[in-house]
């Protein structure tokens, strides 16, 4: 391994991975370094996979339209085949439930138009045609299990949904890190793993690269902090916490697996759902399985954590009340006695949208707060951090003038200060897992 280079991204998971891929590409020789002992290992190994197109604000929703072409030909966008096996993109549809909360979906539809992406809008009956287990009677908004009201309709029938077919998941999300990382030093990156920053160089005003707890320095002019739920230690590490106006924060997660109702496949009949008014999102999982999330609902006391290295990883009576959210939905859902699933940390901004931006020290950026709902947006990602640390470097002032770049596919022009970490709380937010 070298002591100096052009760049250090901080974090291998996916969108660390996709940042060193691009920097590499463009011909910067960068080091990718993970505290764990592989790339993907971290709440990347973690993450549902999900690759959806509705999000709570335009660009939200156009940065995932962008991203979903990647996933769909996820070998040329790599332009390399990892001889341990390429992950698929299996489409499955999605299903996003009406509510009050998320305005009936009016903004989310006027994204989708303007981006012509297809979706059939539905009424209750609609529902039950592509769903006929499902009980589409409205028992939001969200309550806990201990609630006397809990599991009985508060009203004749949900607002309605919408059906989105271009939508679904990704086979194996640590194995797609592992399939970006064999392509990022397939362009001359380099990957170094079991090795913990403690520190982050300084040097006539700006970054000049890390201390790693062996006491090894590592040289770069650019560092990038994509390390998860360890982001807000690397950002104190840099000392550049009191020029952000948006922090993140780890966030302890419960995901729930449990058996389909007998009799149906869901495997095959079963499409990504994203329900607000029961509080919960669900996508089939391998064995004729559902996997269940929360949505976070307001009800909910949010587990933020002060240490992600030391949490309780044991699931908690949230698993029930996920489970039992759901079985409204879908009656005759089977509530094992064994809990099964995930238990992980998000790094969850102040707003749930993430940072991606420079910072008050000169070479360092930031790509964080993206657990939750950025995994199907790390391709992008990773081509908005390449273009903002270029423009940066050769002297943009991007605080005054923010980059903007040409996305690809959509031939849109994503404004990266949408991103910034001086924003103000966006109110469009969903402030959720849904972004």
């Amino acid at each position: 391994m070298n002591r100096k280079y052009d760049a250090i991204v901080i974090g291998a998971g996916i969108i660390g991975a996709c940042v060193g891929f691009e920097l590499a590409k463009r011909g910067q020789r960068v080091l990718n370094v993970d505290r764990l002992s592989g790339s993907g290992y971290g709440s990347t190994a973690g993450s549902c996979a999900v690759i959806r197109l509705y999000y709570s604000t335009p660009d939200g929703v156009a940065m995932a339209r962008e991203g979903y072409y990647y996933w769909l030909d996820w070998p040329r966008y790599l332009g390399t085949v990892d001889p341990t096996g390429m992950i698929k993109y299996i489409n499955t549809g999605a299903m996003v439930m009406k509510t009050e909360k998320n305005k009936y979906l009016k903004n989310v539809m006027a994204a989708l138009d303007e981006l012509h992406v297809v979706y059939e809008e539905l009424d209750a009956g609609g529902v039950r045609r592509l769903l006929p287990i499902a009980d589409t009677h409205q028992f939001g908004p969200p309550i806990l299990p201990g609630d006397p009201r809990f599991g009985q309709p508060s009203g004749a029938a949900i607002a309605g949904a919408l059906y989105i077919p271009e939508s679904g998941l990704v086979s194996d999300p640590k194995q797609s890190v592992h399939n970006v990382q064999v392509a990022g030093e397939n362009a001359g990156g380099e990957y170094l793993f079991k090795a913990d920053v403690v520190d982050i160089l300084k040097k006539d005003g700006r970054c000049a690269g890390i201390r790693l707890a062996d006491g090894t320095q590592i040289e770069a002019p650019v560092v990038v902090n994509v390390a998860g739920p360890h982001s807000y230690q690397i950002n104190a590490m840099a000392g550049v916490l009191n020029g952000m106006n948006i922090k993140t924060r780890p966030l302890k997660q419960e995901v729930c697996h449990v058996p389909a109702p007998e009799g149906f496949d869901y495997d095959n009949l079963g499409f990504i759902i994203s329900d607000g008014d029961i509080g919960c999102y669900s996508r089939p999982e391998v064995g004729n399985h559902i996997l269940i999330g929360s949505e976070d609902p307001e009800c909910d006391t949010l587990d933020y954590i002060d240490d992600p290295d030391t949490y309780n990883t044991d699931f908690t009576d949230q698993w029930s009340t996920q489970v039992m959210r759901e079985a409204q939905r879908i009656p005759g859902l089977r509530i094992p006695n064994q809990r099964s699933g995930v238990v992980d940390l998000y790094d969850a901004s102040d707003d749930w949208i993430p940072i991606y931006d420079k910072s008050d020290l000169p070479g360092f950026y930031m790509a964080v707060g993206t657990s939750g709902n950025q995994y199907k947006n790390a391709p992008v990602v990773g081509q908005l951090m390449a273009e903002l640390i270029e423009a940066c470097e050769t002297g943009h002032d991007h605080d005054r003038d923010p980059v903007s770049f040409g996305l690809h596919y959509t031939k849109r022009s994503c404004d990266i200060g949408f991103y910034s970490r001086r924003r103000q709380i966006n109110a469009d937010s969903s402030f959720s897992v849904i972004g």
